[in-house]
């Protein structure tokens, strides 16, 4: 859904409006994306880095598939190789199991995989930190570092709006857009780099005029909503502030 602003010093502003994804519950994670039978312990892949399925609890064991990031699994045992690494034992669905690195999932019901994913946010980047902090706001809706997740997500969507704008203006040729009779703002709006952050739930603004995105700050205002006493409520309202002021 695509919302244009009424106000008069806004008018050439378009909201882009994606799919957002709401908090969900452990179990609800698990419903949507564990085809299997549902017994165990839930746990999601957070590092595809360390994400290789194998047949058994080794590093040298026969690779079955990489699990991608944001996959819910079902942990039914463990096992430690004589390396010293543990290994659980999980259902990825009814005809899929195998063997995985403990530090490949958290496993949103353990006491302190809230700071674990938190450290892995910290020290990712680009659309990496955008995607672990997803995974955290749907995982984890009721930990205390929640606002500081929430605004390291919105800096990061911002960060991504200016490498988006760079990207679309270099990559979308304007004789070739002037060849057919669609909007030419419509194309930056339709710009296929916007794909993936649509998938995270992330919303962007475009300015006409400036040929620019900009995040749209929904992470921001929900920190000033549910947590305005926190230390991040005051970056969140000086964030959005600026934020208003450049798309003006």
């Amino acid at each position: 859904m695509i919302l244009c602003s009424s106000h008069p010093r806004v008018s050439s502003i378009i909201l882009i409006t994606v799919s957002f994804v709401s908090v969900l519950s452990t179990s609800a994670i698990a419903q949507r994306r564990v085809s299997g039978r549902g017994i165990g312990t839930v746990g999601i892949v957070v590092d595809e880095r360390l994400s290789v399925l194998r047949v058994s609890p080794d590093l040298s064991g026969k690779l079955l598939r990489r699990i991608g990031r944001g996959r819910a699994v079902s942990i039914i045992g463990q096992n430690r190789s004589r390396d010293g690494i543990l290994f659980y034992s999980i259902i990825v669905s009814r005809r899929t199991r195998g063997w995985l690195q403990k530090e490949a999932v958290i496993l949103p019901r353990r006491v302190g995989d809230d700071e674990r994913l938190l450290r892995l946010i910290n020290a990712s980047s680009d659309f990496d930190r955008v995607a672990r902090a997803r995974i955290f706001l749907d995982a984890f809706p009721h930990s205390r570092l929640r606002p500081r997740v929430l605004l390291l997500f919105g800096d990061a969507a911002e960060q991504a709006a200016v490498r988006l704008s760079q990207d679309a203006s270099r990559r979308l040729n304007v004789e070739e857009m002037q060849a057919n009779d669609a909007p030419i703002f419509s194309y930056s709006m339709n710009y296929s780099g916007l794909d993936r952050y649509s998938r995270q739930g992330v919303k962007f603004a475009f300015d006409r005029d400036q040929l620019k995105f900009h995040y749209e700050g929904a992470s921001w205002r929900e920190i000033i909503r549910r947590y305005p006493r926190s230390p991040e409520a005051a970056q969140a309202r000086t964030r959005l502030a600026r934020s208003v002021a450049e798309i003006k």
